[in-house]
């Protein structure tokens, strides 16, 4: 259902990491405030059913399956943008990667690699082929990086985790400050222990996890989807023209203690 307030109306957004969880609760309500959404997504059959839910209520969505640590992949769904709709004015870099948090000494590669690879090399490949694009239509756009509470303290997860969630703020900052003067805002999400498909896989395996997960939060409670996702459309509309390179708790209050 369209909101009345259509905070999105006439922009094209895309979202990486849009089959499920804070991703697929982003193209709901980026659609529902008027947006075209262009997802992005390993999985095709449920990226294809995300997409299918956001025209079912009225929204225009594509979808591009890919991965965002394959550049080409990402350059696909910026041209499908821009090819479809004319261009690209905001995007929502969501996808990401962790393992459990096995100790540093005993981690294999493999793990290492595919962490910094998603959580930053994603991320670097979203933002050239983003901004690369608003630059050539000169869009005033706005990009929003998916980091963690990890970006800003140990929580206990996986080290590299931990490292790649602090670069996502420092690529964040980096790229807000270079092109500031373009008219382009970059900013991050500093995300808490959200309800997603993952965490209720976790949580079913082994339900005394949930109390580390909250303990630390005021709210002592797991975020749902949609919540992040809402952080996410104000830091994506003009509502927040006056904020770049910020770090933006949706975290439950755990940050503040």
């Amino acid at each position: 259902m369209a909101s009345p307030r259509a905070l999105l109306r006439g922009k094209t957004v895309m979202i990486t990491g849009a089959s499920s969880g804070i991703g697929a609760a982003a193209a709901r309500v980026f659609a529902a405030e008027g947006a075209a959404v262009v997802l992005m997504a390993r999985r095709g059959d449920q990226l294809e059913s995300q997409a299918r839910l956001v025209r079912q209520s009225g929204g225009e969505a594509s979808c591009v399956p890919g991965d965002v640590t394959d550049r080409d992949d990402v350059q696909r769904a910026v041209d499908l943008a821009r090819d479809t709709y004319g261009g690209l004015d905001a995007a929502f870099n969501n996808a990401g990667w962790a393992s459990s948090g096995t100790p540093l000494h005993k981690m294999d590669d493999a793990d290492y690699d595919r962490m910094m690879d998603v959580n930053v090399r994603g991320v670097w490949n979203c933002l050239r082929a983003q901004i690369s694009a608003m630059l050539e239509t000169g869009t005033r756009g706005a990009i929003v990086n998916t980091s963690s509470v990890a970006g800003l303290r140990a929580t206990g997860t996986a080290a590299p985790y931990i490292a790649a969630k602090h670069a996502v703020l420092g690529l964040t900052r980096a790229a807000a400050d270079e092109y500031g003067p373009d008219g382009i805002r970059v900013n991050a999400l500093v995300v808490g222990s959200t309800r997603t498909e993952l965490m209720d896989e976790v949580l079913t395996r082994t339900p005394s996890l949930y109390e580390q997960f909250t303990s630390r939060a005021i709210q002592r409670r797991l975020a749902d989807p949609s919540e992040v996702a809402q952080a996410a459309l104000w830091l994506c509309s003009d509502q927040s023209s006056f904020t770049t390179g910020a770090a933006v708790p949706v975290d439950g209050g755990w940050t503040a203690r």
